[in-house]
């Protein structure tokens, strides 16, 4: 129902029931002399089909239609009506923890087919449920570096999404950490001379993203050799999981066995979340499982119970209202069941074949958007390294439209890179996805030609 509503007589029988003459008894614990005295300023209440006309008066103004050339560690993909239908059934309302696995079967069950899947997208052997969100996973792998190799100092590439690092200088001020960055060639890539340059006998980690900020695909393998060659972990964070549909899994072994990812940290709202006014979402990491007593999150393991039967249990929870606080590899209690659902659902909607489809048509449509922007000889594409689906554009001149006229076009342009990075000035990066028009891409591209 959508109101609850109360008679006189039945507010008379509440109050009655707690000993009460009065609504106003139940504030007497408020001092007078801040207590309201008079009504509040709102207008008159609605009727149910006044109210729902207003709501629909109210939603109208949303703008509708629009195609989205914003990136930036959010993405819009085709998710499957099933997605929605099946994430509504009661029993997954709640995305509490599961701590009575004897009446959370299938609550624990999906979160084990979650893990699973995470560990084939990333080639890692363990995977948790869940953090927050790409940035909280991303700087929660970095911690666990420092305890895994028990030194202090990190270094994180500045291809790596700003906001990101923003949260990891804010989990790591009031530790004894040093955060120092890497630059970035005209590649778009990390710049492996002053990664060799900064590595030391005191660096826990070496933070990467893949594919960057700039859209760029990183030299995983020869940053890996580096790392690992002065005892520094590697931590790969992956904003866009969509494009482990195509690119090689970060955890996979290089041809000669070695190692590659120490640690995966990523954000999974491509797989099957919406853009919600920018939540909720779902970050995860994956490990290897050596390292899974440093893993933060929770564990949910398969076991066979007294009759044999197929069970799900939760194996490993190391966060301080399991252990002792102390003990406790972090302090984030969320699990976001919910979003790990949507993405599980989804993947196993998709599966190998649909997922690498996807990251296909993601590929081809940026690389046509890339060479209708070079075409234009007041536009450089920047960064010629490997790509996903975004790109970085930069206008010789001052740009000829305004985004009003963008809008009045239904699109909506890049985000620009100033204010993230000052000496790329009239640098934008745009996000090509499977959902973007042709005739899209084409119009937005008429407008940087002809204003």
């Amino acid at each position: 129902m959508r109101y609850l509503p109360k008679s006189d007589s039945e507010r008379k029988h509440m109050l009655q029931t707690m000993g009460l003459e009065s609504t106003d008894q139940l504030f007497s614990h408020i001092p007078a002399a801040i207590r309201l005295k008079r009504p509040l300023q709102l207008p008159a209440p609605y009727s149910e089909p006044a109210l729902l006309e207003f709501f629909k008066t109210c939603a109208a103004e949303n703008a509708t239609g629009m195609v989205s050339f914003l990136g930036a560690g959010m993405y819009r993909h085709f998710i499957p009506i099933v997605v929605d239908h099946l994430i509504s059934r009661t029993e997954f309302y709640s995305a509490y923890t599961p701590y009575q696995p004897e009446v959370s079967q299938g609550t624990l069950q999906a979160i084990f087919e979650f893990q699973s899947l995470m560990c084939q997208l990333t080639g890692m052997d363990v995977a948790n449920a869940s953090m927050y969100d790409g940035a909280t996973a991303m700087t929660e792998s970095a911690l666990m570096a420092q305890r895994i190799t028990s030194r202090t100092d990190l270094l994180v590439a500045e291809t790596v999404h700003p906001e990101y690092r923003e949260v990891l200088l804010t989990y790591t001020r009031h530790l004894n950490t040093r955060v120092r960055n890497v630059a970035f060639t005209e590649s778009g890539q990390v710049d492996l001379d002053d990664l060799k340059k900064r590595l030391s006998d005191k660096i826990a980690a070496v933070i990467i993203q893949s594919p960057n900020f700039f859209g760029n695909v990183e030299q995983l393998e020869e940053i890996a050799r580096l790392a690992h060659e002065r005892g520094a972990l590697l931590v790969v964070a992956v904003a866009e999981s969509l494009s482990l549909g195509l690119l090689r899994p970060p955890g996979q072994p290089t041809g000669d066995g070695q190692p590659v990812a120490d640690i995966v940290a990523g954000e999974g709202q491509s797989l099957g979340i919406p853009i919600s006014y920018g939540g909720p979402v779902l970050g995860f990491i994956a490990t290897r499982d050596k390292h899974v007593r440093q893993m933060p999150g929770r564990l949910v393991g398969q076991t066979v119970d007294t009759g044999g039967q197929r069970g799900f249990v939760l194996t490993l929870a190391t966060r301080e209202q399991h252990i002792r606080r102390e003990k406790a590899t972090s302090n984030i209690c969320t699990n976001q069941a919910l979003c790990a659902l949507m993405c599980t659902i989804y993947l196993s909607l998709l599966g190998k074949e649909g997922l690498r489809e996807i990251a296909i048509q993601n590929v081809s449509k940026s690389q046509y958007a890339i060479s209708r922007f070079k075409t234009i000889e007041s536009i450089e594409v920047l960064f010629n390294g490997p790509r996903f689906n975004e790109f970085v554009i930069r206008s010789k001149e001052r740009r000829k439209f305004s985004d009003r006229k963008l809008w009045k076009q239904k699109l909506v342009g890049g985000v620009s890179l100033k204010r993230f990075y000052p000496r790329l000035k009239n640098a934008e990066l745009l996000c090509v996805t499977e959902l973007t028009p042709k005739v899209s891409i084409d119009t937005l591209v008429d407008l940087y030609q002809n204003g």
